[in-house]
Formats: structure tokens, sequence, C-alpha cells
């Protein structure tokens, strides 16, 4: 999978933008505050529906303008006798919603865009999917199921309806025989939904576990490990709700399940994620990001896209050298943003295309 074409319209500092990457590395460098993490960003817009820079009104849409457009074209494998399919999605926000197509046709909802581009972002904030909360990490699991085991988003959908439905009734004070029948709709897909979790995790452990040797061996990663919401090594999902059913009546929400799930990763000397310094945040969350696109390129027979923001503020030279150079060896195209070429690029590794931003416009420097 790569990208051949990128179009920013009204996307924070840029009016109309349009750059043509190439398969490889790609470099885009500009001063603080140029806009070349806003190329970034609009990628990761397209795969997951929203930015990792904060919301829509944080300043998403250009200043003054009432809506924004991304439009990206890209190449990936086709299942006819492995040949080669172009395919192209567009996103607009019109100042109230999303909207999107792809492939010529609207899409009806987000899900359905997401699940056509896989782009793997390693970002300032990539280091909460360690330190953070427990949202961002059931999302990244979720993220790689959806992409890798195509029956899983709609069995992600259909447990998410019986949550709201069952909060509804928790909140109404329903009676027991109606919060019965949620309650099975719960298990049944909760049940399945965690085990693949589960089975994913464990797939993910050994990539990540043998990236992280490679890349900061110092890290010593070696296990990451599911909590899933429940006591599931002691009983069932449904008799955990309905153990759990008089606290969640008087709560008004569902305390137990896998909207509740959680994962962990463990080390050999460290004590836990809570003794790691700023940077083993960054290295374990990037170790794991990579070994997400390595089990992507393992299931569907391509590599996502990889994107490096702000490389340089990231990693030190040392770790920024190990990681190019693990990319490299690979047949990803991978996007880098930084304020001048990383040394690495400037020895043995040069980008296949660079891009200069400033002053609002976007050009190909080689």
């Amino acid at each position: 999978m790569h990208i051949v074409r990128v179009a920013l319209n009204r996307v924070r500092r840029f009016d109309s933008v349009e750059l043509a990457p190439r398969p490889g590395i790609n470099l885009i460098t500009g001063a603080n505050g140029a806009g070349k993490t806003s190329v970034l960003e609009a990628l990761h817009l397209m795969a997951y529906g929203r930015s990792f820079r904060g919301r829509v009104r944080d300043g998403l849409v250009q200043k003054g303008a009432e809506n924004l457009d991304v439009f990206v074209e890209w190449q990936e494998r086709s299942d006819a006798e492995l040949g080669v399919s172009t395919r192209r999605a567009g996103l607009r926000h019109s100042g109230q919603a999303w909207k999107g197509r792809l492939d010529g046709e609207d899409v009806p909802q987000l899900g359905n865009l997401c699940a056509a581009l896989a782009v793997v972002t390693f970002e300032p904030g990539s280091h909460a999917l360690v330190s953070g909360g427990s949202e961002p990490r059931r999302r990244f699991i979720d993220w790689g199921l959806f992409h890798v085991e195509p029956d899983f988003l709609s069995l992600w959908r259909r447990y998410t309806r019986a949550l709201k439905q069952r909060n509804a009734l928790l909140k109404m004070g329903a009676p027991g025989k109606q919060l019965d029948a949620w309650d099975w709709e719960l298990a049944e897909a909760g049940t399945p939904l965690t085990s693949r979790r589960q089975h994913y995790l464990e797939r993910l452990q050994d990539r990540a576990v043998a990236i992280a040797a490679n890349l900061a061996p110092g890290l010593q990663l070696s296990t990451l490990e599911l909590q899933p919401g429940w006591r599931r090594h002691e009983m069932s999902l449904g008799d955990a709700l309905l153990l759990a059913r008089e606290r969640d009546r008087s709560a008004g929400y569902t305390s137990v399940g896998p909207h509740r799930a959680d994962w962990s990763v463990g080390f050999t000397q460290i004590p836990g994620r809570d003794a790691l310094s700023r940077g083993q945040a960054k290295l374990t969350a990037l170790a794991c990001l990579l070994g997400q696109a390595d089990d992507y390129a393992s299931q569907r027979g391509e590599w996502p896209v990889i994107a490096l923001d702000d490389l340089g503020s990231e990693l030190d030279r040392n770790h920024q050298q190990r990681v190019l150079q693990y990319l490299a060896a690979t047949p990803a195209q991978i996007f880098i943003t930084a304020t001048e070429t990383p040394a690495a690029l400037q020895a043995e590794l040069s980008p296949a295309a660079v891009f200069h931003v400033e002053h609002g416009a976007i050009n190909a420097v080689s």
C-alpha cells in the first residue's frame, strides 16, 4: 500500500495544497509551525476518523473557513492475480459533521472509510499508548483487529449497541426481565470479542518484543497482557453482568465488560509502566505500533503506511537511526516530518522524495 496523491483544502494553515509522495521514505521538512504535521494529520484523519491533535474546533478547519476537505489516492494489492488497484477517498467536515466518500461513493459510516486506508502513526502524544488511560489502548487493539479480521467490526458494533441499550435501561431503573435480554446480548457479543482481543495481543506480543529488542534492547520488553474488563478467569461475562446488576443500577451504567478492558506492558527489569521515563514510554509505544504494522503486513500481504511526526524531537540520534534502518528494510511507504534532515538520512539512507513546507505551500525538493 502506498499513497500517490494527497490534497488538503482549508486544513489549518493550508488553503489548498497537494503533494505526490513516492514509495519508500518521504521526508517533509519546514520550520516549527509551518504546517508539516498537518500533512500527517490529514492521513491520520482518513485512517482513524479523528485527529491526533484534538477536536475539529481546536483549529483543524482553516481560520475563517467553513469547511475542510482531505483527498487521498493510493495503490494497494488487488485480489485479482496479485495485481494493483487504485483507490480514492475523500473526507469533508462541513462544520457540523464528517462526510466521507470512497471510490466515488458516499460512505454510510466513517468506519467504512477508515477500514480502507491503513496508516500507523507515531507522534508526540503516542507515549499515551503506554502511560495514558485505557481508552487509547482499547482503540489500538480494536483498530488492528478491524483491519485484519473483516467481521470484527460487526461484532464490535453489536456489542456497542447492546451496551448503549443496557445503559439506557439502567438509567431508567428498568426491571430485571428487560435487562436479562441485553445481558445475554452483551455476553454473546462480548465473549468472542474478548477472545479476538486476547489472540491478537498474544500475536502482537511476539512482534513487539522482537522489535523492541532490535530498536531498544535496554528496555527488555517481555509481555503484553490483556485485562478483559471482568474477572474472566473466575466467571463468564453473563454471570459478571448479573452479579454487578444492582451496583450498575445505582451507578446508571455498566461497570464490567470488554468496554472496560485494558492491557499492560511488562519488562524483565523495569517494575512496570509507572516506572518508565518519558523516553522509555515513547520507545515502548513505538515498538507496539511497529509490531501492529508488522502484523498487518503478515495478515494482509502488504505494509500499512507509516507516519513518523517530528522524529528528531521524539527520539535521540541513535534510536532514530535504528528505527529508520528497520523501516528502510521493509516495503513500507514512510512519511517523516522534521525541521531538518535526520542524520540517518544524511548518511547511508536516502529519502525517495523530499518536500519543504513554507508560507502555506508544499514544494517538492527532490
